[in-house]
């Protein structure tokens, strides 16, 4: 399709397309929140299964717990931003 196509598309359902993005939004941040989280429980799962100790908190491991906050905020933000998306497409 040309841009033209794409522009008549937006100009007639606005609101479906704004919809749209706001569904893409909420998915890749689901996707990611859902990602990390299993990171997680992989890496916990690795911890127990390498020390005969008890395992450690992953609070101890900085670098994999920033990471983890890292993706964690940035999935409640594409959430957020879905949300608002969202919300605006309805105000059209």
């Amino acid at each position: 399709m040309s841009l033209q196509a794409f522009w008549n598309l937006f100009q007639a359902h606005p609101g479906r397309i704004l919809n749209d993005l706001a569904l893409f939004f909420a998915l890749a941040g689901a996707w990611l929140l859902l990602a990390t989280r299993r990171r997680e429980r992989l890496a916990l799962e690795r911890l127990v299964a390498d020390s005969e100790v008890q395992p450690q908190p992953l609070s101890a491991i900085e670098p994999l717990a920033r990471l983890n906050r890292f993706f964690y905020r940035f999935g409640f933000a594409c959430l957020a931003l879905a949300l608002a998306v969202s919300w605006y497409s309805t105000r059209l």
